[in-house]
């Protein structure tokens, strides 16, 4: 299982690759994609689709047997985008010598330093000219081959930099690409290279979604390898395993309550966009499906919803045995020892007694360990998937994750248990 997810981790280093490797992976398990802007048809029992939005959230569900006004939805979020950089338009700068580097601008909260000197290389999607003005054609481009890298400065230069350093996004952060000289004297480099990897005309290319990710693979490690290294463990560490787990909970009879994975883009940046958690965009889709199954929608989808659960998947921070002291003294979760649910009394989390011991309940009912993680009251915690969704939805649900070390670094470092503890903890929630 773990050398799967090292494949995904590998083969989606931004959320428009993490999308298209999850719906090949649903296609392969006989899930039906769905166009929103059409007809659901019918939902009968044990019935598998998906639906994705703007290429980089998607949507998974499987009907159940109980009408969904009686039992409610079980429904696993997580998110597939991850600190990095995204490449600005016009984004050559020719520097002196014919070095030239890469405009870029931070997505997300990415810690800055962890990005020098590593071999980068560019991900994401390209808009080409189609025959419909209003539907250009859409692309994915992975360069999988080491392409740039952002160099530091010697510390000749700078004697205090490991008392640590302010670093400017602007000018600190951008990546070389090339040096022109006289056997490469052209303008145009970067369009030029998406063309080439393409195979289209440059002239075709009339934009672009495209994002720095870390070349090198990911991997495990330790003295009996059971520790993983890996860029973007948060979070498609947990979308793999809520994959995992809805695949695996399948069987031949329809499990009593409709499933479903919500697979959202931008929890990075506040989740406030049509694919994000914030977006009505999926209490649409259920809606339309309660709409499927019975003759009063809105009092239908009322009651789907109080019957309804929700786990939202998002690493937590695992005790780092340099930093003891920024940690809870009674609840600071460890590697590999399973599941952890995240508490916040601002509710920053969606949390409560209820929900955590529904979540603690299911994971012994899978014979998993399960952790608690509270914030240490002079610090503050960041916000997640459950509470934003849960605004607009209100859906009882609780906030977990696996622990994780080193959180938005361009590597971050995980347990190989607390990956099959969470498959498991998954799977018994959609099998209940």
């Amino acid at each position: 299982m773990i050398q799967r997810l090292l494949r995904l981790l590998d083969a989606s280093p931004v959320n428009f690759l993490a999308v298209a490797t999850l719906e090949k992976a649903f296609q392969q398990a006989g899930f039906t994609r769905l166009d929103p802007r059409e007809p659901l048809g019918a939902m009968e029992p044990g019935r598998s689709f998906y639906v994705t939005k703007n290429d980089s959230s998607l949507y998974a569900f499987r009907i159940g047997q109980q009408p969904l006004s009686e039992v409610g939805f079980h429904l696993l979020c997580a998110h597939c985008d991850s600190p990095t950089f995204r490449i600005k338009p016009r984004a050559e700068m020719r520097c002196e010598g014919g070095l030239v580097k890469l405009n870029t601008e931070v997505y997300g909260g990415p810690i800055l330093s962890t990005w020098f000197d590593r071999p980068l290389s560019l991900a994401g999607r390209v808009m080409l000219r189609s025959d419909d003005v209003m539907q250009p054609e859409t692309r994915l481009l992975h360069i999988r081959r080491p392409l740039m890298q952002i160099p530091n400065l010697a510390i000749h230069f700078n004697r205090q930099v490991n008392d640590g350093v302010k670093l400017s996004r602007q000018k600190d952060m951008l990546p070389l690409l090339v040096i022109i000289n006289e056997r490469f004297e052209q303008d145009g480099v970067l369009l030029r290279l998406i063309s080439e990897e393409l195979k289209v005309d440059v002239s075709d290319v009339l934009d672009f979604d495209l994002y720095l990710y870390d070349a090198t693979p990911s991997c495990t490690f330790g003295l009996h390898d059971e520790f993983i290294s890996s860029g973007r463990l948060d979070d498609l560490s947990m979308v793999f395993a809520g994959m995992e787990a809805m695949l695996r909970a399948g069987g031949k009879e329809p499990s009593r309550r409709t499933q479903v994975l919500a697979i959202f883009d931008n929890e990075e940046t506040g989740s406030q966009t049509k694919q994000g958690a914030g977006s009505p965009f999926l209490a649409s889709m259920l809606q339309r499906i309660v709409a499927q199954q019975g003759n009063g929608v809105a009092e239908d989808f009322a009651r789907a919803i109080e019957h309804s659960f929700m786990v939202s998947a998002d690493n937590a921070h695992a005790w780092h045995p340099n930093y003891p002291e920024k940690f809870d003294p009674t609840n600071h979760p460890q590697l590999g020892g399973g599941p952890v649910i995240k508490y916040n009394a601002a509710q920053k989390y969606a949390s409560d007694a209820s929900s955590g011991a529904v979540f603690a309940e299911l994971c012994r009912k899978a014979g998993v360990p399960c952790q608690r993680f509270v914030n240490h009251s002079d610090i503050a915690g960041g916000s997640t998937l459950g509470n934003i969704l849960s605004a607009s939805l209100p859906l009882r649900g609780v906030d977990m994750g696996a622990p994780l070390l080193a959180m938005h670094s361009a590597r971050e470092t995980a347990a190989v248990a607390d990956y099959e503890y969470s498959v498991k903890a998954f799977e018994e929630f959609f099998r209940s």
